[in-house]
This record gives structure tokens, sequence and C-alpha cells, in this order.
């Protein structure tokens, strides 16, 4: 059974620093891309950020390039991503997921999903 945890997440200031985990049980995350889908309220969810399953590729939606960073380790099946910047308007709940289809389709499987919120 695949599960997909992201146990990070919380409030932060804006402009300070919050680094998200993934963590991938049940299957080889190294065999998917994976990526951080996000949902604000009265908002249509945001592909923000994929990485491939080498880690040599990425994708940033407009919105965050070059304030956050998507990384991975497959050793420990676990997948991250970092906020430099962040703010208010980055504030949703963001969701691990193992894409479908490159670069920002989800596949299947979802973590819980993780709280962020980014005050001014």
């Amino acid at each position: 059974q695949v599960h997909l945890v992201e146990p990070g997440g919380g409030l932060v200031q804006a402009g300070g620093p919050l680094r998200s985990p993934c963590a991938a049980f049940g299957l080889t995350s190294s065999s998917y891309a994976m990526g951080w889908p996000r949902q604000a309220p009265g908002k249509e969810r945001e592909f923000v950020a994929a990485i491939s399953g080498t880690g040599g590729r990425t994708y940033y939606t407009d919105s965050v390039k070059g304030r956050f960073t998507i990384s991975r380790d497959n050793a420990k099946n676990a997948v991250y991503l970092r906020m430099n910047s962040p703010k208010p308007e980055d504030t949703a709940v963001y969701y691990c997921n193992a894409l479908g289809r490159w670069p920002n389709i989800p596949g299947d499987y979802w973590g819980q999903g993780t709280q962020v919120t980014v005050s001014s």
C-alpha cells in the first residue's frame, strides 16, 4: 500500500525559509517524478514544483521561480520543497504527489496535505 507523508508545514513569517519533506512508503520514489501541488481557499489547485525520478530535471510554476527549490534523496525515498522568501499568497495546503505525466499532471498517489501559512 502506498503512502506519501508530509510531516512539515506550519506557520512562517514572510521572507523566512520553510522546508517541507515528503516521505514515500510502498513505492520506490526514484521510479516516479514527484511534485508538490497546492490549493488555497477559493482558488484552483496549482502545481508549484516537480522533479524527475533521477532529480536531473525540475519544473516550477512562474509564481515560485527563484524562490522555491524542489529536491529529492532517493536513498531515503524522500522529496523536499524548500520555500525561500515565502509570501502571504503562498498560504495553501501543500500536497506531495507522484506525477501522472510530466511536468504538472498529478497521478494517483497523494499525501494527506500539510497546511502552510505565511504571515505578513
